[in-house]
């Protein structure tokens, strides 16, 4: 009598696996048809970013003259090119610690109001001017023949007009003009993510609003601020309309992201316009990290707490 033979134990689970659709089998996965949605997304992300980065990463390897780290060599060897990173800290850092400084009292008010949305709108429309209509407000306002400088002639309390733009502080002004909406509305999230009950109950028990800010605010905040401070940084870091509209692009406020652009479409050294682009991502990967240290120190856990 012939029968078929039994399929061994471990041999069962893997035969009906096979015989089960083609649906099922990637849904057991992980990759069903809401995962697959993201491909489009990946794939743009990979696109649009990741391949111009690691061409330029590869690029700025290559120069045309020299071996594999020229670029980087004949950088740090001329204090025209490597002095732009010092010109562009002291630009970013104060700026992002003026926004943040400055955004987290207005929030905190803010949240309070009756009108959140009015004036969270009217707060937030320099986003919407973009930077070279700020550059043009300010040189309408504060430039040389300005409204600024009309009044203090028209008045007598300048025999000259004072120069506000074209160096380091008209830069200055633009960055915090253009920054803070995009550092407010961060703040604000994570403001009106604290639970207000936490705060009452303080209140309640006696403490005062300076008590109440530095033992409750503050320490549910820190996590969230330092995610402001590096976005807020990155964001300055990568200023140049800015320095080129009203400030002084060939003294005061050569950031390294016009050293780039000389090297690309005055020099057109692309490889060492690359080696620029990978040392500035390098700055600014270097002060996140710091940031994120830091805030580890302090906190462990989620972005944002005691969320009501």
């Amino acid at each position: 009598m012939n029968s078929a033979a039994p399929l061994p134990e471990t041999a069962a689970p893997r035969a009906v696996a096979r015989a089960a659709p083609l649906r099922t089998r990637l849904r057991a996965r992980g990759l069903d048809g809401v995962t697959l949605l993201a491909l489009p997304a990946v794939l743009f992300v990979l696109a649009l970013f990741v391949y111009p980065f690691l061409y330029g990463l590869y690029l700025s390897f290559a120069p045309a003259k020299g071996g594999a780290l020229a670029n980087y060599a004949r950088f740090f060897s001329q204090p025209f090119l490597y002095d732009t990173i010092a010109t562009t800290l002291l630009l970013a850092v104060p700026v992002t610690i003026v926004n943040v400084a400055a955004a987290v009292p207005v929030a905190l008010r803010v949240r309070l109001m009756r009108h959140q949305r009015l004036l969270t709108t009217v707060l937030v429309i320099p986003i919407t001017l973009g930077t070279v209509l700020v550059a043009e407000g300010l040189l309408t306002y504060l430039g040389p023949r300005g409204w600024v400088n009309r009044l203090l002639l028209d008045f007598g309390l300048s025999d000259r007009p004072i120069r506000l733009l074209h160096n380091y502080w008209g830069v200055f002004l633009s960055l915090v003009i253009s920054g803070f909406p995009f550092t407010f509305l961060l703040v604000l999230s994570y403001v009106t993510g604290i639970d207000p009950s936490l705060e009452n109950a303080a209140a309640i028990l006696g403490a005062r609003a300076r008590a109440r800010f530095a033992r409750i605010l503050l320490p549910l905040l820190v996590p969230g601020l330092a995610i402001t401070l590096a976005l807020s940084f990155v964001q300055a870091f990568s200023v140049f309309p800015s320095a080129v509209l009203v400030g002084a692009p060939a003294g005061a406020t050569r950031v390294i992201a016009i050293a780039a652009y000389q090297a690309a479409f005055e020099q057109y050294d692309y490889s060492m316009a690359s080696a620029i682009a990978m040392l500035m991502a390098a700055v600014q990967l270097l002060i996140v990290v710091a940031l994120l240290m830091l805030r580890g120190l302090v906190y462990r856990g989620p972005a944002a707490t005691g969320k009501g």
